[in-house]
C-alpha cells in the first residue's frame, strides 16, 4: 500500500449512535415483541430502500399497505426517527477531530442514509461539517455494498483508494472497499479503531 493520504468515515455506528431500538422500546415494552416487529416488519433492507433514494413517504405507505394492522407503529418509524439517535460516539468524534487538527489527511465520509432525514443530522452535529467532502446514498440513489459508490466517492474528490483507509462498522461494507484497494477497518470500538490508526501510523 503506498502512503495514506485519505480516510473515509461511515456515519451510523462510528461517529452516530443510531439504533431503532431507542425509539421502539417506547412503542413495544415488551422485548421479544418489539424484536418482531423490526426483524418482520420495518426490516433493514425495508430501511436500505430508503437510503437508496425512495422517499419515506412511498416506504411508508409501501408497509401501511402490507400490513395495515401496525399502521401506527409504522408510521412512527419516520414520523419519530429523531428518537432513534443516540447521539455523537464521542470517542469516535475525539479521534476524528485529531485526524482533523494534528494530521494532512483529507478527510471524507461515506453514509447510507436517506436524503429526507440526513439534514436533521446535519443540523444536530456540527462534527459532520469537518468533512473535505461527503457522500450520502439517498442523495446519490445507490448505497453500499455496491463497489460503484466507493468507486463514485473516490472520482468525485480524487483520490486514489490505494492510498486510502476505510471504517464502517458492517464488515459487509468493508469488504468491497478492500477490493478496490482501501485498507479496510472493520470498526467495533472507538479503542480498536485507535490502535489501527497507531498500527499505521497515521496516530501516535
Amino acid at each position: 500500500m503506498k502512503a495514506i493520504d485519505t480516510l473515509v468515515f461511515d456515519l451510523g455506528g462510528v461517529l452516530i449512535d443510531w439504533n431503532p431500538d431507542y425509539l421502539y422500546k417506547n412503542i413495544f415494552p415488551n422485548e421479544e415483541e418489539r424484536r418482531w416487529f423490526l426483524t418482520n416488519i420495518t426490516t433493514l433492507d425495508w430501511n436500505e430502500e430508503q437510503d437508496a433514494g425512495r422517499s419515506l413517504q412511498e416506504g411508508t405507505e409501501y408497509l401501511v399497505k402490507k400490513f395495515p394492522e401496525h399502521e401506527a407503529s409504522i408510521r412512527a418509524y419516520y414520523g419519530r426517527w429523531k428518537e432513534m439517535l443516540g447521539g455523537p460516539i464521542h470517542d469516535t468524534v475525539e479521534i476524528f477531530r485529531e485526524l482533523k487538527t494534528k494530521t494532512n489527511l483529507k478527510l471524507y465520509a461515506l453514509t447510507n442514509w436517506s436524503a429526507e432525514t440526513f439534514p436533521v443530522a446535519l443540523e444536530l452535529y456540527e462534527f459532520l461539517h469537518w468533512f473535505d467532502g461527503r457522500l450520502v446514498s439517498g442523495e446519490e440513489g445507490i448505497r453500499k455494498p455496491s463497489p460503484e459508490i466507493y468507486q463514485r466517492l473516490a472520482a468525485r474528490f480524487g483520490f486514489d483508494p490505494n492510498r486510502a483507509v476505510y471504517v464502517d462498522d458492517n464488515l459487509r461494507n468493508v469488504l468491497p472497499a478492500n477490493e478496490l484497494g482501501f485498507y479496510g477497518i472493520h470498526f467495533q470500538s472507538p479503542a480498536q479503531f485507535r490502535a489501527e490508526l497507531v498500527k499505521l501510523g497515521i496516530l501516535s
